[in-house]
């Protein structure tokens, strides 16, 4: 009895072979408020700091530093009554917000050394003047007299504007922007406005097309000259 046999050809596709395609994260929204840290001092930044002494930090311990502030205040105070028709008021409320602009900027904006960077091996390069103070150390006297100043002068600028309802809230304003930044919390971070997000920097890898399970991967060129898989079935009957 004949036994007929069928044969089957399976021919792969001609196209080539699966490509990896990587896909890079997309850049995303930016964020309003964006909390940023500064890394944490390391056995090398602790011993860096112990070589020389900070001189863009160490003159708030001096002599004078402190009774500084209050010369200044009264000095801006003198000048700022001496433009014609300056009422007491608005007087006031500027001598408060450029106390309060220059300490912001001093003391919480500006980062790294002005001079004899070279004494150090860049261990105050992302630091603020506040956070090198006393080497980061919290509560010390001179932060506790940085801290005290500008609460004195809103609570003088309040009185002086008679409690004006938009002036005390110019004035507040500006002492929480002032304070928030010498808080203990708030040491070695940094609050950002409208800064975008990083796109993703790892690529997720996708293949469109799989080979057939059983099958072994080409590699290289071969891809493109797969010969044919003939399977064979054989049908015998009884």
């Amino acid at each position: 009895m004949a036994v007929p046999a069928t044969t089957s050809t399976l021919s792969p596709r001609k196209s080539a072979s699966p490509s990896l395609t990587v896909r890079v994260g997309r850049e995303r929204s930016s964020s309003i408020v964006k909390v940023e840290k500064v890394g944490e001092e390391s056995q090398t930044d602790v011993l860096d700091q112990g070589v020389y002494d900070n001189l863009n930090a160490e003159w708030v311990n001096r002599k004078g530093a402190w009774l500084i502030h209050t010369v200044l205040i009264l000095a801006g105070k003198v000048v700022i009554d001496t433009i014609p028709g300056m009422p007491q008021e608005i007087s006031w409320t500027l001598v408060n917000l450029l106390y309060l602009g220059f300490s912001y900027l001093m003391f919480h904006y500006v980062t790294g050394i002005p001079f004899h960077s070279d004494l150090h091996g860049g261990v105050y390069d992302n630091l603020t003047l506040w956070e090198q103070i006393d080497e980061g150390a919290q509560y010390t006297p001179a932060k506790k007299w940085l801290f005290i100043v500008p609460i004195t002068l809103f609570l003088a600028s309040t009185h002086y504007t008679h409690y004006n309802p938009w002036l005390f809230a110019i004035n507040l304003t500006a002492l929480v922007f002032v304070l928030i930044p010498k808080l203990p919390a708030f040491h070695r971070y940094r609050v950002r406005f409208m800064v975008p997000d990083e796109p993703s920097r790892v690529g997720t890898p996708v293949t469109p097309n799989f080979p057939r399970s059983g099958t072994a991967t080409p590699l290289g060129e071969s891809a493109f000259s797969i010969p044919p898989i003939d399977i064979r079935e054989v049908d015998s009957r009884l």
